[in-house]
């Protein structure tokens, strides 16, 4: 016994500008990002469903097609996404949803006697094992939800197993690709690349106008925005209030950018006074000061004092998956090409020597064979580091920051201002962190410059009678 419903039901959608262009595009992989309450998620919603009803009917009148919706976790899927389908396609008039299977089998009588025979299947990607099986499906389409929490790799994986389903011998799709929405990610992310600089064949991206606009410092109604008419009235004027200007930026202006989340290793940060306007240029005479920190990501900050004791960290050398060979070769050209003169004082990661398993050779072995003669700093409290670098951040001399980052320190910059942070604990209650900063792509040149702060002498000053009492952390990570 058939208990689907025999006939279609019926939805009302107009959608805006940005999202009629999303809706044309016939590129492979289309992407719409804007601020939040800009529809994005339910133009997807509505994209999924328009693209299985255009799906040519084989010979027995199915029109069959098969989708994935893929979330970065289940939370996020079961909270967000599959809400905001089940509030377009509900099951009392689509059909029911397996929620042990996170699927939803749609099996609707149409109009013209063709049957639309749809198969959406919710994936989240918080295990190892949910990526291999998505990773194994035949598809139709996917639509990838919130994209700036998922790798690019995964996407353009995702593109290989779409036009999989219905297969060429039983009519194949009519249509075949990975839609994609998301809020605004940082300038350095994947989707600025693709978006904004090397904009690749087979792509298309749609910016929505930002909900706000700011203008000389305040931020006002943007009347050029998308949605207004299914929101509640000033939605965003009204949430504005407590927000911090960089998440008014991303999340209502639609602007790309960076939001800190999670409690900063580096309160004492301010980018207005600590962010050089332009880039710095070595002060002759100055000895060059080098911090680095080992692993598969080194990492390399340079900087010098300035006779009145601040100082000025003029570069960053960041790296991603590389040996220590092919970075001490990096790292001698920069130094060669930017900064010649006398030999740099190089300070490292006490960590550094232990020898590899490989050839039984130290990071300062193979540092010193490519004739840097760094050496490893005294110790690696990392309470002492932190503080060594808060000391300096808080530091006025005659009116100045005692420490200024050039504007070539970007990852720097980046992790001072937040990116590298105390994750928060998902308990109940008043705010609580990990005791221990999260590593990142930030973490490794934020420590190389507390390796090279300290030592070149920022611990011991920190210690002295003239310094604070004793090593303090300038918040307790327990959040009070």
């Amino acid at each position: 016994m058939n208990n689907t419903p025999p006939f279609p039901f019926r939805i009302r959608y107009c959608p805006p500008h940005t999202v009629a262009l999303f809706m044309e595009s016939r590129a492979l992989y289309r992407g719409l990002m804007g601020p939040v309450g800009s529809g994005k998620s339910s133009a997807c919603s509505v994209e999924l469903m328009a693209k299985a009803l255009a799906q040519a009917p084989d010979a027995g009148g199915l029109r069959r097609s098969r989708f994935a919706i893929v979330r970065n976790t289940y939370r996020e899927l079961k909270d967000t996404t599959l809400k905001t389908w089940l509030s377009w396609f509900p099951e009392e008039e689509a059909g029911p949803f397996a929620h042990s299977e996170m699927a939803h089998r749609l099996n609707l009588g149409l109009e013209d006697g063709t049957r639309l025979v749809c198969e959406v299947l919710f994936r989240a990607l918080d295990r190892p094992q949910d990526v291999k099986k998505l990773l194994s499906l035949e598809l139709t389409g996917a639509w990838v939800n919130e994209a700036r929490e998922l790798p690019l790799a995964l996407v353009e994986a995702l593109g290989d197993r779409v036009e999989r389903f219905p297969a060429a011998r039983e009519g194949g799709c009519s249509w075949a690709g990975v839609i994609l929405d998301t809020n605004p990610p940082d300038t350095d992310h994947w989707w600025h690349r693709l978006a904004e600089e090397e904009r690749p064949q087979g792509w298309d991206f749609f910016r929505q106008p930002g909900g706000l606009v700011e203008v000389r410092g305040s931020f006002r109604p943007n009347p050029k925005a998308e949605n207004l008419e299914n929101l509640p009235r000033d939605f965003y004027l009204r949430r504005m209030a407590g927000k911090s200007a960089r998440h008014v930026r991303v999340y209502y202006c639609g602007r790309y950018g960076f939001v800190q989340e999670g409690m900063p290793v580096y309160p004492e940060f301010d980018e207005a006074r600590h962010v050089a306007a332009s880039v710095l240029d070595p002060v002759d005479g100055l000895p060059l000061y080098v911090g680095l920190d080992f692993g598969l990501t080194p990492a390399a900050a340079l900087a010098q004092r300035l006779p009145d004791g601040r100082w000025l960290f003029l570069d960053e050398l960041v790296t991603q998956n590389m040996g220590m060979v092919r970075f001490a070769a990096l790292l001698a050209d920069l130094l060669r090409t930017r900064y010649p003169g006398p030999a740099p004082v190089i300070w490292g990661d006490p960590a550094g020597m232990a020898r590899a398993q490989t050839d039984e050779r130290t990071p300062y072995d193979i540092l010193r064979a490519g004739g840097l003669w760094a050496r490893p700093t005294s110790t690696n409290d990392p309470l002492l580091r932190r503080e060594a670098m808060a000391a300096a951040l808080s530091r006025s001399v005659d009116g100045a920051p005692g420490l200024v980052l050039s504007p070539r320190c970007a990852t720097l910059i980046r992790g001072m201002a937040g990116a590298w942070r105390y994750r928060r604990l998902q308990v109940s209650g008043q705010d609580r962190y990990e005791e221990s900063p999260e590593k990142s792509r930030f973490s490794h040149v934020c420590e190389a410059a507390q390796y090279l702060l300290v030592g070149a002498g920022e611990g011991r000053r920190v210690l002295t009678p003239e310094g604070p009492a004793k090593v303090r952390q300038a918040k307790a990570v327990s959040g009070r």
